[in-house]
């Protein structure tokens, strides 16, 4: 067979049908040994970066953990200079939300714990600080009945009862955990109660997770993404085999060499109750052998390693996808089919191995529309000498990799966590932030290439697919180095820019404010469903200022194990005002709410903005309804309006209607 005869993408889907690398000869025969991919039409036109000096971040982090009173929240992750297992290497997550719905949000960390040399009355729990509106959080988790001890995981937010507060999951090695969120300042756990107990002679290793409404029938069911079938009694110890080595050195073992773990779909039945429906749904459908297998040097697992996990609407069709991050083994995507069930196409789409078809150590999961042509991409955090991968959306149900032609192909050192797209200058480009650390503190024993902590990586977005590293110039927050995981985006001090916290292994978190130095304008959107789930997850805002045009969701889960801020924020760059916002509600029904907040002109103060007038709701049947804001002109408030939309009647258009102030 001659090469010709084989095209690049059938040779992709051929390669996710064997769930990982195998040798050429084995799919050209003839072949030989190597198999030399060409590039696609738009990676072959990369420019070489030019000599003119990059351009310096019009954002500038600080850590301001210390003084915001959230210092002394010490992660605990397994040993500070020697892992002896898998588990106690890839750390934990963090989230930002607004739990009191006070308008502000919240902070909660996830905590793990130590194999040994920790006294049962001193163990780690997680955390959960309210925002005091000042800067400063106070600490509230015993109050809040959030204390918790063990190998803490992921987290992820979603008002799974529609009782409109946002109910938290915490996923563990040998769990998950469902707080109920009580409306005064406190949880329950009712993790028996919902059916959502694991049982099982080995423990689950569950990880990222995200609430989804799957069916669209108004209640948020539940996606949890599972690593390795992992049991401390059964794993060779650091140096025993090829799986427990890193250039020379004795680590710990996997996950190559251990078995993958299955994921995990549970179906919401709208009385407070969770049904696994995993192996009807097709999520636990393994996409490749059977059983473990070794082809060459390659371990092929059985199940898939997931880590980061992420759900939004990737091929535009008003249902929500699924996407996994994987590690070592092609990534997971899993497409709707808009009847209960998912079909994994990962490798036919383009999104599950690297522009050069090999799988890569997936950790961390970003969603947003990077070049805004309003199809959602994927950028993805990956292992140690691996670069990044930034998949674009095609608009035809398929992605390429984009990371080289994009300019984030030349960082490859790092080890990547936490990731998201925002726009952190407020120009109405999605910038990338990425949190870093390796999983071997050993690495800092020898000479190597790589350390044990490592700084973060942040790129602006210039436009026309490309970005570049400004990382030096966007503060010391960002270059002092961590072994850093979890990674959470939101505007903590709601003036008017994204900030970011981050989990950093065995250390105090950090949490980095954003002190944008632009003088641009923004919006905030925060949906409330009526009709929908209350926490509006999966709806879809457009918002267009002049000729340009920015979209979004709203996602439960994704960047690495956490959870960012439920409220859309959009950078309107110079523009006095918005001249569209659009909303796509995921159940499709139009009698919804938003919150809607902008930036005064030129950024002499942050305050909250009505629309005072609106264009009609259109709807015919047949046709996806969508509601238009049109604002024409805006008075001041000091406090948030609530636009309600009249209930659904007869006549061909609805009435917008504003509700008071509360």
């Amino acid at each position: 067979m001659a090469l010709a005869q084989v095209s690049r993408r059938d040779f992709l889907r051929q390669l996710g049908r064997w769930g990982s690398v195998v040798p050429a000869s084995a799919l050209v025969p003839g072949l030989g040994e190597t198999l030399r991919l060409q590039r696609s039409p738009a990676s072959s036109t990369i420019k070489k970066p030019g000599t003119s000096p990059e351009p310096a971040a019009s954002f500038y982090f600080t850590d301001v953990a210390a003084q915001a009173g959230v210092g002394n929240a010490t992660n605990v992750f397994g040993g500070v200079a020697h892992k002896r297992y898998l588990l106690e290497e890839i750390g934990c997550g963090i989230a930002l939300f607004d739990y009191d719905n006070d308008g502000w949000l919240d902070l909660f960390l996830v905590n793990g714990t130590r194999f040994e040399g920790i006294s049962p009355e001193h163990q780690p729990s997680n955390s959960l600080f309210r925002n005091n509106r000042d800067g400063s959080f106070t600490d509230v988790t015993e109050k809040a009945g959030l204390l918790r001890s063990g190998w803490g995981q992921g987290c992820c937010v979603g008002d799974y009862d529609n009782d409109g507060y946002d109910d938290l999951l915490v996923t563990y090695w040998g769990g998950i955990v469902l707080y109920h969120n009580n409306g005064d300042g406190t949880f329950t756990d009712v993790t028996q109660r919902a059916g959502l107990l694991q049982r099982g002679l080995t423990p689950r290793w569950n990880t990222g997770c995200c609430f989804v409404d799957y069916d669209r029938d108004g209640h948020l069911d539940l996606f949890v993404a599972n690593y390795v079938n992992f049991d401390p009694k059964g794993v060779p110890q650091p140096g025993e085999s090829q799986y427990c080595r890193y250039y020379g050195l004795s680590v710990g073992c996997g996950p190559q060499g251990l078995s993958g773990g299955t994921n995990i779909l549970y179906h919401n039945r709208g009385d407070g109750t969770f049904e696994d429906v995993s192996e009807h749904s097709g999520v636990a459908v393994p996409r490749g052998p059977t059983v473990p297998t070794v082809v060459g040097d390659q371990w092929i697992p059985a199940g898939s390693y997931g880590l980061g996990v992420c759900s939004a609407d990737f091929d535009n069709d008003g249902w929500p996808d699924i996407y996994v991050a994987c590690d070592s083994v092609p990534s997971r995507y899993y497409h709707n089919s808009q009847d209960g069930t998912f079909t994994e196409i990962g490798a036919d789409a383009g999104c599950a191995l690297n522009e050069n078809g090999m799988p890569q150590g997936g950790m961390g999961v970003g969603v947003g529309d990077y070049d805004c042509d309003g199809w959602l991409d994927i950028v993805k955090t990956n292992y140690s000498d691996q670069t990044a991968n930034l998949y674009h959306n095609n608009g035809d149900g398929t992605f390429y990799d984009a990371v080289f032609q994009s300019g984030l192909g030349t960082n490859t050192k790092y080890l990547g966590w936490g990731v998201g797209l925002f726009d952190f200058d407020n120009d109405g480009w999605a910038d990338i932030f990425m949190s870093n650390g390796h999983v071997f503190p050993e690495v800092d024993t020898g000479r190597l290439h790589v350390t044990f902590k490592e700084r973060k990586i942040v790129y602006k977005n210039l436009g026309a697919g490309r970005f570049v590293d400004v990382t030096a110039s966007a503060g010391l927050a960002v270059t002092q180095p961590h072994s850093s995981r979890g990674t959470a985006f939101g505007d903590f001090d709601n003036d008017g820019d994204v900030d970011v916290a981050v989990i950093n292994m065995n250390e105090p978190p950090s949490l980095l404010r954003n002190d944008c130095r632009s003088k641009n304008n923004w919006l905030k959107v925060k949906c409330i469903g009526t009709k929908s789930n209350r926490s509006a997850i999966s709806a879809r805002v457009r918002v267009v200022t002049g000729r340009h045009s920015q979209m979004n969701e709203v996602m439960s889960g994704s960047s690495y194990l956490s959870q960012n801020d439920l409220r859309l924020h959009f950078g309107l760059g110079p523009a006095r005002h918005a001249d569209l916002v659009e909303v796509r509600w995921p159940s499709y029904f139009p009698a919804q709410k938003c919150l809607l907040q902008m930036s005064k002109i030129r950024n002499r103060a942050c305050g909250l903005w009505p629309f005072s007038h609106f264009s009609s709701f259109s709807f015919w049947p047949g046709r996806r309804p969508h509601l238009n804001l049109y604002p024409v002109s805006f008075a001041a408030r000091n406090r948030p309006i609530l636009i309600r939309l009249s209930a659904i009647t007869p006549k061909p258009t609805q009435r917008c209607i504003p509700a008071s102030p509360r």
